[in-house]
Order: C-alpha cells, then structure tokens, then sequence
C-alpha cells in the first residue's frame, strides 16, 4: 500500500474556516464611518443645533469694578437718575415713551422710569426679612439651574448677570423663600423668584414686562419650570423680567449709578429702597472682585463705600424733602 493511499480523509462535517476578508471589510466600514462622524463633530455639523447642557459653572464675571468712592459727579449722576425724590413714579407707570398699556408690555431696551412702590408694611418689615434670606445657606446644586438663566438674561438685555443674581438673592434667597413657588408674599402684593407685584395697576408690575422670556432662548432644563407662560413662579420667565426691569431702568453691565438706581426703583423710592440698592450693587460689585460666591455676606465696608458714593445723596433728598413737608405752612 502507497503512502498516499494510507492518508486520512478531511472529516466532510468540519466547516471550513471564515474567511477574513469580510472582517476585514467590516472593520474599515466602521473606521471610516467613525472618522466621518469626528469630522462633522469637530465641523459643527452635528451637534449644532442640538440644545445645550446647562452649564454647572457660573457666567464668566464681566470685569472687575473698583469699589467707588464720593464725588460730584457721583452725587449728580445717581440723583438725575432717581429723579426727583418728591415725585415718584408709579409701578405701571412708564416714561420716556415705552408702552403702559395692558397686553402691550414693556419695549425690549425701552428706558424707561419704573418704581415698584411697596406698600408701608412691606417697608416696615422688608428689613429683617432681607437679613433672613441673605443669611440662608444655598447648595452649589440648586444654583446650577440659574446659571444659563443668567447668561440668557445678560446677553438679551445688557444687564450685568451679577447685579441680577444679587437682586435675585436680596427678593428671595436665590428662590429658596419658603412662598417662592405659590401664592403670594407676606404683603400679598408680589410673587415669585424676583417678588414681581401682581396686584399693583392698572397694569401691574408683571403685566409690564411678563413676555420678556421671548427675547431669549429657554434653557433645556432649570428646577421649577412653569407648563404656561409666562409666571411669575417660572425661574426663566420671573428672571427675564427682571433683567428687562432693569435694563428700562437704566441698567447695563456697568456696575455704577445707574445700577444703584435700576436697583432703587426695582425695589421703591423710600428709606428702605435705598438700604435695598446699596447692599444689592455692594454684593454685586464684592462678587465682580472677588468671583461670584453663593453663601459669601456682603462687606459692610463695600456697604458703606456704595451708600457713600450712591446712597448718600439720595437718602438726604429724602429726608429734606420728609423734613419740608412735616412744617406746618403758615397761614
């Protein structure tokens, strides 16, 4: 018997071996679909107008303000721009030509001259409650969801997003007031994250600058979103109006007079609308120094320096003009 003949046959049930040359091919498809894809990424064709995650980190701070200091100028510029202290304007009442009427709304960039009034009691008792809210510990995650609201509210409106935040943590502890979200305040007057007044009018306070979340683009996500808007207890809509507030107000990214005054008026043309306005422009000026802090107090040596430079004048046109109306007229 030859060799050959003595040889095993191959087993006919054994599969052959695949062959790589599918494989192969598989593995480039997949390669260059995934350099295709990392192309288009890096191009901005994918992922551009996909919405944007909500930043965990605060805006950038636009620039560093010198703490200010008494002048001439100083005192001229922040009384020209509260007026004159014997005639106040009313909340709803609007000047320099932007619209008062209901369903009208507030011009977007219109300045205009609005004082929210606050009634006597909340005059009386707005004091201590600003030192109770200013005092309460907020979460570095509760925070998150403003921070893009901010952002929005800066660049739509040109106000500085710290003199907004400051306000916002002065009216409501960064929305963490136990009736932020329902109802309204102790006066039952105002509502919501920035204490809008709804019941003030004709056209209140609200109805004046309630559609101003149009201007902007909503977040994707924020604690406390609203199903309707605009409300006065939805954090983007309540925060826009703000802004907007402030900007008919004369405010913009500078934080000088005419921020101490948006804050004066935001709050009312009193004794107490002036104490409101020097810790809202200090803290705000303290965070623009320092970085933006969310439990830090605000220096009563900023304090005292804003009052000096910006609250000072005002608050003794006050008082004078308290003093002449208290004598008697002779008859």
């Amino acid at each position: 018997m030859t060799e050959s003949a003595t040889t095993a046959a191959p087993d006919g049930h054994v599969p052959l071996p695949p062959s790589e040359r599918g494989g192969w091919l598989a593995a480039l498809g997949l390669g260059s679909l995934g350099v295709a894809v990392l192309v288009a990424a890096l191009t901005g064709l994918i992922g551009s107008s996909a919405p944007a995650v909500p930043s965990s980190l605060p805006p950038a701070v636009p620039a560093a303000i010198l703490t200010p200091a008494p002048s001439p100028a100083h005192s001229a510029s922040v009384l020209a721009g509260a007026h004159a202290q014997g005639t106040t304007v009313p909340a709803g009442a609007v000047q320099g030509g932007a619209s008062s009427g209901s369903g009208g709304g507030l011009p977007r960039g219109a300045h205009a001259a609005i004082v929210a009034q606050r009634p006597l009691v909340q005059q009386n008792l707005d004091a201590r409650r600003f030192v109770d809210q200013t005092e309460t510990q907020i979460s570095t995650r509760w925070m998150e969801g403003f921070y893009p609201i901010y952002a929005t509210a800066q660049s739509t409106f040109g106000v500085n997003w710290l003199l907004l935040a400051s306000v916002h943590r002065q009216e409501s502890a960064f929305s963490t007031a136990p009736s932020t979200y329902q109802g309204l305040n102790f006066a039952r007057c105002c509502g919501g994250p920035m204490q809008f007044n709804v019941t003030n009018g004709p056209v209140t306070t609200w109805q004046l600058v309630s559609d101003s979340y149009r201007y902007g683009r909503r977040p994707v996500g924020y604690d406390h979103m609203t199903s309707t808007h605009p409300s006065i207890y939805d954090d983007f809509d309540s925060i826009m109006a703000a802004a907007h507030l402030l900007s008919a107000d004369g405010a913009e990214l500078a934080l000088n007079s005419a921020a101490w005054v948006a804050a004066y008026d935001y709050y009312g043309h009193d004794t107490t609308g002036v104490a409101y306005a020097d810790e809202v422009l200090a803290r705000a000026i303290g965070w623009s120094q320092h970085g933006f802090c969310i439990n830090c107090g605000v220096s009563p040596t900023l304090i005292e320096a804003v009052h000096a430079a910006y609250g000072a004048p005002v608050l003794h046109a006050l008082t004078t003009a308290t003093a002449a109306r208290a004598v008697p007229r002779k008859r």
